[in-house]
């Protein structure tokens, strides 16, 4: 497979930058709908530091063999030994250091190929939202979850192999498999397939997609086909919140995000969102937060302050 080559920067260089691959603009240069690369790779392309970005429609899942890598997950900090798996959804903002020398694979891939296959194994990845850290264990499932992911990486590899296609989606379904056996994302059913659980994650990617038009339940509800009441009894059934709290989530995570992440101003994020005023989004971050927008800001890049480091 050829290598990827750059994309021309978005616009706004204020904002957060969105790659389709890392450090390669808005374009998917891949031939597959995954791509997968090797950690050793990140020290040519990016001196073993992949800057603070975020992807629109992208899953990825770091595995780090060997070494150790500091990572940060929308604003919180970890730093991680070998048998980790870092999974990070869309829009998740996160940054990598690794230490010279680390091993492993970054797979990424396209939301139509792991929806699809959510779908047809009962899965509820597609619809997750918070990034995880798992361990891959001395267990039998995880040290095959860790063979897995060296086969695949193996045979991404073989771009002319017969049946090459097939042969990765097995392998990659049973590592999302795995992903799912372990409570990931929390709240899962068993099975994920009863029509509950399908409403819920139809109503998550729509979340998703459209927070910031700021749009009502209602709304949501009639593009899934459901009444209003129906949503958000599901909601509240399955996530333990009310259909309107989720969205008030999303929106405080994206808020939170560009506080961190940019330097623009609380209008200009407050816009973004789709807020009628910066006074009345600085009340809804508040009533949310306990702070306003300008002292979270302050707090969070504070040196030391809101830092959480795990091994």
């Amino acid at each position: 497979m050829a290598s990827p080559t750059p994309a021309p920067p978005a616009r706004d260089h204020t904002a957060i930058p969105i790659y389709k691959l890392y450090g390669y603009g808005n374009v998917w240069t891949a031939s597959d709908p995954l791509y997968c690369e090797t950690i050793a790779a990140q020290e040519k392309l990016h001196d073993w530091h992949v800057t603070a970005h975020k992807h629109a429609d992208l899953f990825q899942a770091l595995f780090l063999e060997s070494g150790e890598v500091t990572v940060m997950l929308d604003g919180r900090t970890s730093t991680l030994g070998p048998g980790r798996l870092v999974l990070v959804p869309q829009r998740v903002v996160h940054e990598f250091i690794f230490r010279p020398g680390s091993g492993g694979y970054i797979l990424t891939l396209t939301y139509a190929l792991l929806h699809g296959l959510c779908v047809r194994f009962g899965l509820g990845l597609s619809a997750a939202t918070d990034p995880a850290v798992l361990t891959l264990g001395e267990d039998e499932a995880g040290r095959h979850a860790a063979l897995s992911l060296h086969r695949l990486d193996h045979e991404y590899r073989g771009l002319h192999s017969p049946q090459r296609g097939p042969l990765l989606e097995s392998l990659l379904s049973g590592i999302l498999v795995w992903i799912h056996r372990q409570g990931y994302p929390a709240g899962t059913t068993a099975t994920g397939t009863d029509p509950g659980s399908q409403h819920l994650a139809h109503y998550a990617r729509m979340i998703e997609e459209h927070h910031p038009h700021q749009h009502q339940v209602a709304w949501y509800a009639r593009h899934i086909g459901v009444t209003p009441a129906h949503l958000n009894t599901i909601v509240q059934a399955l996530a333990g919140k009310s259909a309107l709290e989720l969205i008030h989530e999303r929106l405080l995570l994206e808020a939170r995000r560009e506080l961190i992440y940019t330097p623009r101003t609380i209008g200009t994020i407050s816009d973004s969102l789709g807020f009628t005023d910066p006074g009345y989004f600085t009340r809804f971050f508040k009533r949310l937060t306990g702070v306003s927008p300008k002292d979270f800001r302050r707090q969070a890049l504070a040196p030391g302050t809101d830092q959480a480091t795990g091994s």
